[in-house]
């Protein structure tokens, strides 16, 4: 279960980015778009690393 945490935090966090890059899009705004695709990323690899964490975890056992 350590994984699930990470994995909870890269949604968010791709959920949170998207939305911003949405915003920025709609309103021009640049800088508020790029914000957007780096929480993204952050997101895509939180997940990453969680998913790792699960495989780590089932191969102990």
């Amino acid at each position: 279960m350590s994984g699930l945490s990470d994995k909870l935090k890269g949604t968010v966090n791709k959920v949170k980015g998207e939305t911003k890059d949405q915003i920025g899009n709609a309103t021009d705004d640049r800088s508020l778009q790029a914000d957007g695709k780096l929480d993204k990323l952050k997101g895509e690899a939180q997940e990453t690393v969680g998913e790792a964490k699960d495989r780590v975890d089932r191969d102990r056992l």
